[in-house]
């Protein structure tokens, strides 16, 4: 079974291609700037790579692309549209309809009521779902909702302490994200170490950052909360903020309550803190010079890091494997340093010498010899986490 696995954003379509029989990704590619002049396109497939632009107007117009480039009589993978079995979203969020579902109307209105919770994530996914039912009849579509993985999160480490019909009506809770990548490194550290019983915290760093509390392969607490805007400080997102401050910044500045939302989903974070940049390349490198402000950005978000890892080792009783994946976690040698520095109490030692010796794209262990707990650098593979669904759900 082949199963296309597609990553949207608002004017964004990247893609990977699977083989699920023996799980071999045979292409990938992608397309930005949908909707401008010159969409830029490039696809690998085996050796093959190729970069161009041209003009795509829409989520549709991408996959027409993709699926042509797919089926390239010279340099595609594929012989027909037909060997497609279907098409996976690794899509965000739609309340009370987790899991892995078949895309309908249902779930689709269900996405567009809740896209204030997501509004960077649910409109592009809906828009572009809608887009394909229509052009792509024939081929299912399915929606692996990232919240998923943290179903079995129970109610104490899920609910806020809010009026009890809010959480039963409203569906106002905690419900958890990045799900494809904390069950990814869930499922691959039990590989590598050979164990099922783990006691594991993952931190998943990247422009999005969140952290997970995973026993036995479940999860048990994640740091995002009722939206994707909270829990550690992203790259333009605040993270966790206390409601009451809302008013005070709209009564000082003379903003609507709308506009204090939109500050603090795009303004905020690393990028807040810093006046610089929210990636964190930018801010090592600025903090190297002397910046002082990209310092002290860098310095709150591993503390934050920091602060929920010691939380979650006291919900699991102890911790097995610390893993650090995402862009930021597998190549950033100065956070992995700074969030284990001082933790030999908790029985966490990093190896300075491995810490710094980490290649990109490698799974490698980085703990010192005597370290209790284990410290490993694996990558993410979230694509592949939605394939797997995407056929078990067609089948």
């Amino acid at each position: 079974m082949k199963v296309l696995v597609a990553n949207l954003g608002s004017t964004s379509f990247k893609y990977r291609l699977f083989d699920l029989s023996n799980e071999a990704e045979l292409a990938r590619g992608g397309i930005d700037r949908i909707g401008e002049t010159e969409s830029q396109c490039f696809v690998e497939i085996g050796d093959y790579r190729s970069e161009a632009k041209q003009n795509i107007p829409d989520h549709a117009a991408a996959v027409s692309i993709c699926l042509q480039q797919l089926t390239d009589a010279r340099h595609g993978c594929l012989k027909s549209v037909d060997e497609v079995a279907g098409i996976g979203f690794k899509a965000v969020f739609a309340g009370s309809l987790s899991g892995v579902r078949i895309v309908n109307d249902e779930l689709l209105e269900k996405m567009e009521a809740l896209s204030d919770i997501a509004p960077a994530h649910n409109p592009p996914y809906v828009k572009a779902m809608r887009q394909l039912q229509s052009a792509f009849p024939q081929i299912p579509l399915v929606a692996a909702l990232e919240t998923g993985f943290h179903e079995t999160i129970p109610f104490e480490h899920r609910a806020y302490a809010v009026p009890y019909k809010w959480y039963t009506d409203f569906e106002i809770r905690r419900w958890g994200f990045h799900g494809a990548s904390h069950r990814f490194i869930a499922g691959r550290t039990a590989e590598i170490l050979e164990r099922r019983d783990l006691k594991i915290i993952n931190c998943h760093l990247g422009g999005s950052a969140s952290i997970c509390a995973i026993a036995n392969g479940e999860s048990r607490a994640a740091s995002m909360g009722m939206s994707p805007q909270g829990g550690l400080p992203n790259n333009n997102r605040v993270g966790d903020f206390d409601a009451y401050a809302i008013p005070v910044i709209m009564k000082a500045t003379g903003l609507t309550f709308e506009q204090v939302l939109a500050e603090m989903s795009s303004k905020g974070g690393l990028l807040g803190i810093s006046g610089l940049s929210g990636d964190c390349r930018d801010l090592e490198n600025a903090a190297a010079e002397g910046h002082d402000r990209a310092e002290k950005a860098l310095k709150l978000f591993e503390a934050s890091i920091r602060s929920y890892i010691g939380s979650y080792a006291a919900l699991l009783g102890g911790v097995d494997v610390i893993v650090f994946t995402g862009g930021i976690g597998e190549n950033s040698e100065r956070i992995r340093a700074n969030v284990c520095k001082n933790m030999e109490w908790a029985g966490v030692e990093l190896c300075s010498e491995k810490n710094a010796a980490v290649k990109r794209n490698t799974e490698v262990c980085i703990n010192a010899d005597n370290s209790k707990v284990q410290i490993w650098v694996i990558p993410t593979n979230e694509e592949l986490v939605v394939a797997r669904q995407t056929a078990a759900a067609i089948a």
